[in-house]
């Protein structure tokens, strides 16, 4: 496993972590299952794990607290994310701090979080939805640098609406955001315009999540996958995105090098950007974090293969089924 500095945090973080969105309720999601899965991260040098209190209600958080506790000789990043109050993903910009964040549910949130994490602090806690109309609302940052003060909460991050990198650029200019949480991969390549940048002029660490395009890019759907009803996958792969989308995903097939598998092209892509600090694949099977983990080796695409893969891209714009 290969580490890289979490921007100004100093942190030497794994540069695949561990994202824990699948550990509660998604299907077929068995405890066991999930805690091979966490062990085996945890020993080929998994060291960031990135979860939240809106996966399963706090279920997600109480996973992670058995295996801090069972590894309590290392060192385990621990991030997780304050749901907005409106439970409405992903914000929309008529939405005012009132209603998605007031000071007191911040503060409600981050110590239900500490509670089910069994945690005196929180390494990394990110708003789970973010409009950048609130960046100099004065709320948010008098409740922040409280937390920090009484030594619950390390640093602080946003995780960016889908398809909307730029949705934070005021709000990281306040030099109170240590981290942004925001999709990047193959296809979302739109962070490289204004966000990458001005992360690397504040070293801000960088979490690129959806790094297979919520399964896209393992190569895996077909324009007959049909998902089970209580998976949100199921409102996310209407019609005219999962067609669009295997019509996408097709298109690489041809660019995939030998002994690679598209999942493992994905992910070496997204790891030759240094600007990017640490990618979440979500996991919940052994033979998947063996995958995932191996791609921390030190090899990269060939140059040609990456400028090839950036012609790739795929920009996109928030939808009723893009959540």
């Amino acid at each position: 496993m290969n580490y890289r500095k979490f921007g100004r945090t100093g942190w030497d973080v794994s540069e695949i972590g561990y994202g824990m969105w699948g550990m509660a309720g998604w299907t077929g999601s068995e405890e066991k299952e999930i805690n091979e899965a966490l062990d085996k991260a945890i020993e080929l040098g998994c060291n960031f794990f990135d979860t939240a209190w809106a996966y399963g209600d706090g279920l997600s958080e109480e996973i992670l607290n058995k295996v801090l506790k069972r590894h309590q000789e290392r060192r385990l990043y621990v991030a997780t994310k304050i749901p907005p109050k409106n439970r409405t993903w992903p914000s929309k910009p008529h939405f005012s701090l009132e209603e998605v964040f007031p000071s007191n549910y911040i503060i409600e949130y981050t110590e239900k979080s500490l509670k089910n994490l069994g945690v005196e602090t929180i390494d990394l806690q990110q708003f789970h939805v973010w409009e950048d109309a609130w960046a100099n609302q004065d709320e948010w940052k008098e409740t922040i640098t409280k937390l920090t003060k009484e030594g619950k909460v390390r640093s602080w991050g946003v995780s960016v609406n889908r398809w909307e990198p730029d949705n934070c650029l005021e709000t990281l200019k306040t030099d109170l955001i240590d981290a942004v949480q925001v999709i990047y991969n193959i296809f979302d390549q739109s962070p490289e315009d204004n966000l990458l940048p001005l992360c690397r002029e504040k070293n801000i660490g960088v979490i690129a999540r959806v790094p297979f395009d919520e399964g896209t890019l393992t190569g895996t759907l077909t324009k007959e996958t049909v998902f089970p009803a209580d998976d949100w996958r199921s409102t996310y792969f209407v019609p005219e995105n999962l067609h669009s989308s295997v019509d996408h995903a097709d298109a690489l097939r041809p660019l995939i090098p030998a002994n690679m598998t598209m999942a493992e092209m994905a992910l070496r892509f997204i790891l030759a950007n240094r600007d990017i600090a640490t990618t979440i694949p979500g996991m919940r099977k052994i033979k998947n974090v063996i995958s995932n983990m191996g791609t921390s080796d030190g090899q990269t695409l060939s140059d040609q293969l990456i400028k090839t893969l950036k012609t790739h891209r795929w920009d996109r714009q928030p939808t009723e089924w893009s959540q």
